[in-house]
């Protein structure tokens, strides 16, 4: 089992005010290593840089689509912990994501509680 805490982590949002939830929500449960990005291409930049053990996925990035990110992360480690984020969630952007290798699917807005559930699929 895997503890939380020391885990890296890879935040990926168009909205700051999302990004600093995040962020505010895992330095809570004492993460250290937090890398952010608030575009596809610095997502993946920084995915290559840092190969972060989570990722949060915003799905609708200003320059490209989160799904498209998700499968490049997933061929660039194949095991990413890759936790989809989008406000507007739909069966089938849901069973689109899990099926190309998404870990998890969380709807804006997101509470810590939802966060915290969410990871532990992570330790199991």
């Amino acid at each position: 089992m895997s503890d939380l805490s020391s885990l890296s982590y890879l935040i990926v949002d168009d909205v700051s005010s999302v990004r600093v939830f995040l962020r505010q929500t895992l330095v809570h449960m004492e993460v250290t290593e937090i890398y952010e990005a608030s575009c596809g291409a610095d997502a993946l930049d920084a995915f290559k840089q840092h190969i972060p053990d989570v990722v949060f996925l915003d799905i609708e990035l200003p320059d490209s689509d989160g799904q498209e990110i998700l499968k490049q992360i997933r061929s660039i480690k194949s095991n990413a912990f890759v936790v989809m984020v989008s406000a507007h969630s739909t069966v089938d952007i849901v069973k689109y994501s899990l099926s190309h290798g998404a870990a998890g699917f969380i709807v804006k807005p997101f509470s810590p509680k939802k966060i915290t559930t969410i990871l532990k699929k992570f330790q199991g």
